[in-house]
């Protein structure tokens, strides 16, 4: 590997590894309240796993585009376009899995493709990366910047307009509604409400930006005390912002409000900092190779977790539960009662993704969409 770049590696896989760990809490408990999402406005540790995510995406970009950027615009235009559909169809396939539903007498009938979800998570990722590589494709940096300004303002202005900052009272909830119907959003909350709407992806574009502009940078400037000094005092002014523009557009991850933007790449920027002074400036720690492997093949491993963690609730078990309650009964909440147990079986999930990751990379299988 080349340890210009290990930061960066680390970053991304470190954000896969979490991703995992917040996504797979055990039941029988519920998980510890930093492992959760905020339930409205405000913060949580857990409420950075997802734009992180989103923000490595627009590093690895920095690395990727150069390459595809002297193309002619067909074969470029081509190959942005199927990298996107690909991420959006193997999110879009993931929710429907295991593509079959149990009734309530116990009997097995395909799920329809009526009541899927059709936004999600790398439905997100490959909207974000779409949009962000044609900005980078036709904008000059400085217009980029001006183009991540826009979102941000320009998302804030069209909620105060249409609608307040309620989950229900929003625009982006009834242009959801309204393009793609109450059955193909998500009803985790308790109502047709998708925290990865079509609206709300335009900001979130802007993760990506700045991650590409992260990227960029440490790949121009390569590690030395002045890159950490400009990433770590960058992503501390972010912060600032959004904490002051916090008390008019309130820092919610759920409606993916312009603050929420600025404080999360304010916080991976400062992290990406501390990063590239451990990993770069001085001998890589031993540690540094257990998230690599994740890094690695990101896509992929994020994929088997969520796979492996659907098979497991729909498998039958006993006393009609699913083999995944059964196994923390007999198990995780014998072993450890309580929140504990609960993070024993997401560490678990965890392990056994990172193990299929390592032997991938021994055999070196790298997937790339």
């Amino acid at each position: 590997m080349d340890n210009r770049h290990l930061a960066l590696d680390v970053l991304r896989g470190m954000t896969v590894c979490f991703m995992i760990i917040v996504n797979s809490p055990g039941p029988g408990a519920s998980p510890f309240s930093p492992l959760e999402h905020a339930a409205w406005n405000g913060f949580t540790p857990t409420d950075l796993v997802f734009p992180t995510f989103l923000f490595v995406v627009g590093n690895a970009m920095a690395f990727t585009l150069p390459k595809m950027l002297g193309m002619a615009t067909g074969p470029f235009l081509g190959r942005v376009l199927r990298r996107t559909l690909v991420i959006f169809l193997l999110g879009y396939l993931m929710y429907w899995f295991p593509f079959v539903r149990q009734g309530a007498d116990g009997s097995w009938s395909a799920a329809p493709i009526s009541h899927t979800r059709i936004l999600g998570v790398l439905q997100r990722i490959a909207l974000c990366y779409g949009i962000a590589a044609l900005l980078v494709r036709y904008l000059t940096p400085g217009a980029l910047r001006t183009a991540g300004a826009v979102l941000l303002l320009g998302y804030w202005g069209a909620l105060a307009w249409g609608g307040d900052y309620s989950m229900t009272g929003n625009l982006g909830q009834r242009i959801d509604m309204a393009l793609l119907g109450e059955n193909h959003l998500y009803h985790g909350e308790g109502v047709a409400f998708d925290p990865e709407g079509l609206l709300s992806t335009l900001p979130a574009v802007v993760n990506v930006l700045i991650g590409y502009m992260a990227g960029s940078f440490v790949r121009r400037s390569g590690a030395s005390y002045e890159t950490v000094a400009r990433l770590a005092l960058t992503g501390a002014a972010m912060v600032a912002v959004a904490y002051f523009w916090n008390n008019l557009f309130p820092i919610n991850k759920k409606l993916w409000t312009s603050p929420f933007v600025l404080y999360t790449c304010g916080l991976d920027l400062v992290i990406l900092a501390g990063l590239v002074k451990l990993t770069e400036m001085a001998a890589p720690p031993r540690w540094t190779g257990f998230f690599t492997v994740f890094g690695r093949n990101p896509l992929v491993i994020y994929l088997l977790s969520e796979l492996l963690l659907t098979t497991l609730w729909v498998v039958p078990g006993s006393k009609g539960g699913s083999v995944c309650e059964d196994l923390n009964t007999a198990f995780y909440q014998r072993l450890a009662p309580g929140s504990w147990g609960s993070l024993l079986f997401a560490l678990s999930m965890m392990l056994v993704c990172w193990l299929a990751g390592w032997l991938m990379d021994r055999r070196k299988i790298y997937v790339r969409v």
